[in-house]
């Protein structure tokens, strides 16, 4: 249990460092596009003053008669001619320096008369201009462009291409974070439970291989007690037990590799395991059950380890009720496609804390024991039979069931 806490503190401090990773990114990235639009409204401000220069600017001084006005100095007027061209190249460089932000000048009656890295062909140069300065005169005001006696001319623009991508890229950078934080976690889950696998496989095959010294010693014994004139009864029970710990050992051997199925009675397995269980669990528990051995209902089984599923059910059954006395209903439901199995016992229950991980190796609500049980159970009804073994419910002190679905054959 303490493992399992630890392991999932652990993931919880990972999603946390990286959601903080992306929350301080989006922040870090909403103050450039804040910077970068600022630049841009700038930029399109000083786009307006030198068109507005560019437009305002006399190329030439004539006097009241409409002549030239002489220069008192030739130096002088050359100079002014110099001086005149350099600000012509200047506004020109201004005006078409921006390749980037999309503009669109209007007059008053708001008729387009200039647009700049708006993309469109002859054939639907006035529609697109006309859409564009729509959604341009819908987002923002426009920058009013004086060019003297009364007359004015608006500018409007749009963010360019480069701040819309950068206004994206937090969303970009957090979808890749999440894509790495699931790789990372479905990669490491898996080579988790590869490497546990592998655990319980070669502590599976161990117990096996040494349960047979034991195994072949006690049949060595019963065979002798058959020789003293032992009560044929006890024989009978000591080779059931036996019997029990060869199963045991079988199942064991199997962990790790696909069993074979065969078509078993559902009813005599289970009513099997059953007659089994309730000799060897206390005079207190009743069992109770829908079916009669004696229907059938042939399924695709594995009889070793599907009675081994049904008794770790029975014994958790049993560890919840304790020394009280207590009913476990055994019931089989059949679908059209599926069979039900419900086990259901009125034990103490099982915490909320730990139902959703209630299959997990190690978690478990008893004061000893591995916490292997169910894993292994859910892994041979899900992986071996293809069905399903999940808790369909649990209430403190009133009842807890387990729910096994099979497939019929078809």
């Amino acid at each position: 249990m303490d493992i399992y806490f630890k392991k999932r503190r652990w993931k919880r401090f990972i999603f946390l460092e990286a959601v903080l990773i992306g929350v301080g990114s989006l922040l870090y990235t909403n103050m450039l596009v804040e910077e970068t639009s600022h630049e841009e409204r700038k930029k399109v401000e000083r786009w307006a003053e030198a068109t507005k220069i560019f437009a305002t600017k006399p190329i030439e001084e004539l006097d009241s008669t409409g002549q030239k006005t002489k220069q008192s100095d030739s130096n002088e007027a050359k100079s002014s001619k110099e001086l005149d061209n350099d600000v012509t190249i200047f506004l020109n460089n201004v005006i078409s320096s921006n390749t980037t932000i999309p503009i669109i000048v209007v007059d008053e009656e708001g008729n387009i008369i200039l647009d700049s890295n708006i993309q469109y062909n002859n054939k639907n140069r006035e529609k697109i201009l006309a859409k564009e300065y729509a959604k341009m005169k819908a987002r923002q005001s426009p920058i009013v462009i004086p060019l003297g006696d009364g007359e004015e001319q608006y500018l409007f623009y749009k963010e360019s291409s480069l701040l819309v991508k950068l206004k994206f890229y937090p969303v970009f950078q957090l979808l890749v974070i999440v894509i790495f934080i699931v790789v990372a976690y479905v990669a490491f889950s898996s080579a988790r439970k590869t490497e546990q696998n592998l655990v319980w496989i070669g502590m599976a095959k161990e117990t096996a291989h040494q349960l047979g010294t034991p195994i072949s010693s006690l049949m060595a014994w019963i065979e002798l007690l058959k020789d003293e004139n032992v009560s044929p009864a006890i024989i009978e029970e000591l080779n059931k037990d036996m019997n029990r710990l060869e199963k045991i050992a079988e199942r064991f051997s199997k962990v790790g590799s696909a069993p074979e199925l065969y078509p078993e009675n559902l009813y005599q397995q289970l009513q099997n395991s059953i007659n089994y269980l309730q000799t060897r669990v206390s005079k207190k528990i009743t069992f109770n059950s829908n079916f009669d051995a004696k229907n059938e209902l042939y399924l695709p089984l594995s009889a070793s380890l599907f009675s081994w599923v049904v008794e770790n059910l029975v014994r958790n059954s049993v560890d919840a009720i304790s020394n009280k006395n207590g009913t476990i209903d055994i019931q089989v439901t059949e679908k059209e496609t599926e069979v039900h199995i419900d086990f259901t016992d009125n034990g103490k229950g099982i915490p909320k804390s730990i139902q959703r991980t209630i299959f997990q190796p190690g978690v478990t609500s008893k004061k000893r024991g591995w916490g292997l049980g169910l894993s292994l159970s859910k892994r041979i009804i899900e992986n071996y039979h293809k069905g399903k073994l999940f808790l369909k419910s649990s209430e403190p002190n009133a009842h807890t069931t387990f729910r096994i679905v099979l497939k019929k054959n078809r």
